[in-house]
């Protein structure tokens, strides 16, 4: 479990040091639709659960990572970085 959330901040991550701000709109959906893609896996995984225990928290974990999902696409769409900068240099100058 962990692993999968890793794997997509990973991603995410990524995809913030690759472009941004002036076209962040696509980024901010790209990243809130990799944390909605993991939420419908735990979600499977709760619907496949063995107890209804288990069932419950990996739901909560699923919202979790719904809820974090789009509070990073609202920081990517606040932020506004230059999407448009063609090196690192100048998109970590910003």
């Amino acid at each position: 479990m962990k692993k999968l959330s890793f794997a997509i901040v990973g991603a995410a991550t990524l995809a913030l040091a690759a472009c941004g701000g002036k076209g962040d709109d696509a980024l901010g959906d790209n990243v809130a639709d990799n944390y909605e893609a993991a939420a419908d896996n735990l979600d499977a995984m709760a619907d496949n659960a063995a107890s209804p225990g288990e069932a419950a928290a990996l739901e909560n974990q699923a919202d979790a990572l719904n809820a974090e999902g789009d509070r990073k696409e609202d920081a990517i769409d606040d932020a506004d970085v230059n999407a448009g900068a063609t090196s690192g240099a100048e998109v970590n100058a910003m």
